[in-house]
């Protein structure tokens, strides 16, 4: 791997180039600016969102479940990734998130997909990499079921990645950190106007040494952008922004059921990707985004936007599953910790979604009726290609204990596109005012879905062309000018699952599936700095699962029912606090399958929860002390419950410290993640015949907020 010199070389220069001008210019001394204007300050609850509609809107206004994390929380809580971010919601789970690999999660018992349930700035990207967070002010989540909002999504949810624009006053950071481990970290955020105030700008970079704790699986990760607004006309703004990152780290494959049972004695560091021939998963990914927003007149507004997603992923994994050496074959790992080693080679994966969007907004009255509009279309595609070799085959027999060096298979051979869709949409929402009490929103969306599968030798495999309509109503009754209840009903649309390694119809794609949620909830601004939300709901959708016939089927029906809770501000002038809470009920019905029928979903915990509470010490300014306990409930591990995974708590401990070095404001903090150093299953996916993914020992980390 490059040296750390090379490795923090974008950081250095960025650094040398941004600041020292800026120092000079300044026309009073830097040490007699209070520090309340450059400290980040704690969490404040997010007031508003973009995520549950078609523009930035009060969550006390908005129908739906919606939670917000912005730049500021983002620093106190130390979040570098959205493994980090996704903790503090009770209702967002990992979903075979292995370290080194994508980043993947479920929200309400449904398993995200990278490929339609991510955006940003409210278009669709690919998830199959770490999204990076150093140029975005917020990330917002819409819980539940998005037809409406995007069209193509999982049941679960939508989650809206919102990147930073420029500031209208100079921003100078610098944020580095390290862990025990040896996992260090910088980060450089600058922003302002030009001497024509008309141009905006708003540059970040990152650079990140990664030492995980599974040994053996480290890495290194680098990401610049640049976001930059012009401003046309009074009426007219252009906005660009640009983003580029490459990631290379070892990744850390989860354990297997040993025997039929939950492996025991084993620890969270085992590293099972350990051959010679083991490389890091290297891969590169970049957005240009452009926005161009037109003020028609004081009631209108219209507005046009595009992504143009770009990744590329070259995998080599000595990856583990079943076992042959027992007395017969079985998809688990052996009693005595052996495990068969698969040779797995995916070199050239590239994908490339655009997505495109135009609005048109406005107000306007009809009679006693006030209206806010919205009518839109929007435009999707994505290409699958993987231009390298492929290969999956059998190298050998290892142990989870006494690791066996095996020789890498042969046989790989070129792999070429696989897949390539487009979705078409319209789509119109119309918010009526009854009078100051009551809401309607009313909303429909049209989807035009056209998909192609290819064979090897590139010819057409399959055409499939269909057509969705979605619709969308909820009402809204403010009991008071801060508190507001909410019932909606809402249908969603989602692509069909790709089968999975092993089974009949291994690669092949099943059809795109409708899902229906009601939801009732009730909002609360306790205070201008403190949301109380609950909502209660019910969704179901089609059930995807191998049968005994080992095939990939859709099939059956998963209905999921459940209670959110969420206390987000500042309690008190010196205590801020973060609550969130799901109790959530799953079940399979309709599947023919006595083993199945009537049992919960895997992976999906009964009861979560997380609490984070950041306490500002009187009489000794500057410091705060903080604390995050998460629990979750026991899980089911596979589709029959035959195997149940214990449930588990977690505390973190840390303290911040605002001052001034060298007449520089400074935000110091250390942290201790998983303070008692308890092992736990962070993450039971059923996913490729069923794993098990430990968390993090204890880590120690401190960093340093520089404001200049």
């Amino acid at each position: 791997m490059p040296t750390p010199n090379l490795r923090f070389s974008l950081i250095a220069l960025a650094i040398f180039q941004a600041f020292p001008g800026y120092a000079g210019a300044q026309d009073a001394p830097q040490d007699t600016a209070p520090i309340q204007e450059v400290i980040i300050s704690a969490s404040k609850a997010q007031a508003s969102a973009s995520v549950g509609g078609f523009g930035v809107a009060p969550l006390l206004e908005t129908p739906a479940s919606v939670s917000v994390l912005t730049q500021a929380q983002m620093q106190d809580l130390r979040i570098r990734s959205s493994s980090d971010a996704m903790k503090f919601d009770a209702s967002v789970s990992e979903s075979y998130n292995a370290i080194g690999y994508a980043e993947q999660f479920s929200i309400r018992g449904f398993a995200l997909d990278n490929n339609s349930s991510y955006r940003k700035d409210g278009l669709a990207i690919s998830a199959d990499t770490q999204i990076p967070l150093e140029n975005k002010e917020r990330i917002e989540l819409l819980k539940g079921v998005a037809g409406l909002q995007s069209g193509m999504a999982a049941a679960g949810g939508i989650v809206d990645y919102i990147v930073k624009r420029p500031t209208d006053k100079d921003l100078r950071s610098v944020t580095l950190e390290a862990s025990e481990r040896g996992t260090l970290y910088g980060a450089l955020d600058v922003g302002g106007r030009f001497e024509d105030r008309r141009f905006g700008y708003r540059i970040n970079a990152a650079a990140e040494r990664l030492r995980s704790y599974i040994k053996g699986a480290d890495g290194e990760r680098k990401f610049v952008s640049g976001a930059f607004d012009w401003q046309l006309s009074p009426q007219a703004l252009l906005q660009l922004d640009m983003d580029y990152q490459t990631k290379s780290q070892v990744t850390a494959p989860g354990f297997q059921l040993q025997g039929g049972a939950l492996p025991t004695g084993v620890a969270a560091d085992t590293m099972l990707n350990r051959q010679p021939w083991s490389r890091p998963v290297d891969t590169r990914s970049s957005n240009i985004g452009l926005r161009f927003a037109y003020q028609l007149d004081a009631g209108w507004r219209a507005s046009v936007s595009a992504n143009r997603h770009a990744f590329k992923r070259d995998d080599y994994t000595a990856f583990p599953y079943g076992c042959s050496s027992g007395a017969q074959y079985s998809d688990s790992f052996c009693a005595n910790g052996d495990f068969d080693v698969y040779d797995y080679r995916s070199l050239g994966e590239e994908k490339s979604p655009l997505a495109t969007q135009a609005l048109l907004q406005g107000k306007f009255s009809t009679g006693a009726l006030r209206h806010e509009s919205t009518f839109g279309a929007s435009y999707f595609e994505r290409k699958d290609d993987r231009r390298g070799d492929y290969l999956y085959a059998y190298a050998g027999t290892s142990n989870i204990d006494r690791p066996v060096t095996v020789a890498p298979a042969n046989g790989a051979a070129p792999w070429p596109q696989r897949r390539s869709e487009q979705e078409r949409a319209l789509f119109a929402q119309d918010i009526i005012s009854v009078n100051r009490d009551w809401k309607l929103h009313a909303g429909l969306r049209y989807v035009q879905v056209k998909r192609s599968e290819f064979v090897a030798d590139g010819v057409p495999d399959l055409r499939l062309e269909q057509h969705f309509v979605l619709p969308n109503l909820a009402l809204v009754h403010y009991l008071h000018d801060n508190v507001s209840v909410y019932g909606a009903v809402s249908q969603g649309l989602e692509h069909g699952g790709i089968a999975p390694f092993g089974t009949s119809n291994d690669g092949a794609t099943l059809e795109p599936s409708k899902s229906k949620q009601v939801e009732f909830g009730v909002k609360a601004d306790v205070t201008r700095e403190l949301q109380v939300s609950a909502a209660l709901f019910d969704i179901r959708r089609d059930l995807e699962y191998t049968n005994a016939g080992n095939t990939f089927v859709q099939n059956g029906k998963a209905r999921n029912r459940g209670l959110e809770v969420s206390i987000q501000g500042r309690a008190t002038p010196d205590l801020t606090l973060g609550f969130s809470a799901a109790a959530l009920n799953t079940s399979q019905h309709d599947t023919d399958l006595p083993n199945m029928e009537g049992k919960r979903v895997p992976n999906v915990a009964a009861f979560k929860s997380s609490l984070h509470v950041d306490y500002a010490v009187p009489h000794m300014a500057g410091l705060k002390l903080n604390s995050t306990w998460r629990y979750s409930g026991k899980k089911a591990f596979d589709k029959e419950n035959s195997v149940t995974v214990p449930s588990y708590h977690v505390i973190d401990l840390g303290a911040a410290y605002a001052t001034r070095i060298a007449g520089t404001a400074t935000i110091l903090r250390a942290n201790v993640d998983n303070a008692l150093d308890k092992f736990y299953w962070r993450d039971v996916t059923p996913v490729l015949g069923g794993y098990l993914f430990p968390g993090a020992t204890r880590t120690f980390k401190v960093s340093a907020q520089m404001s200049f």
